[in-house]
């Protein structure tokens, strides 16, 4: 009995710890600056567009995924391991 209350007592202890954060928006601390504009730009991103990920940085599946099962074509670098003398 007193392992079962523990760990209840343990599982509100972290739930009530999770559920104490803070959701805010990003916003510069008094005194802070935005990194300065990016070469070749004329005016300074803004926090949300520095925030946004970049295209290239996800980018889209370029490979067609295999809809049946297909006979594998010979490797000529899968190799047997080499023997101990």
């Amino acid at each position: 009995m007193k392992h079962a209350t523990r760990i209840l007592i343990a599982c509100g202890l972290l739930s009530a710890l999770a559920a104490c954060g803070s959701r805010k928006d990003l916003a510069l601390k008094p005194g802070q600056q935005l990194p300065p504009a990016p070469y070749g730009r004329a005016v300074q991103p803004q926090p949300t567009e520095l925030l946004r990920t970049p295209t290239l940085a996800i980018p889209e599946r370029s490979v067609e995924l295999r809809t049946r099962s297909e006979e594998r074509e010979d490797d000529p670098f899968d190799l047997p391991p080499p023997e101990d003398k």
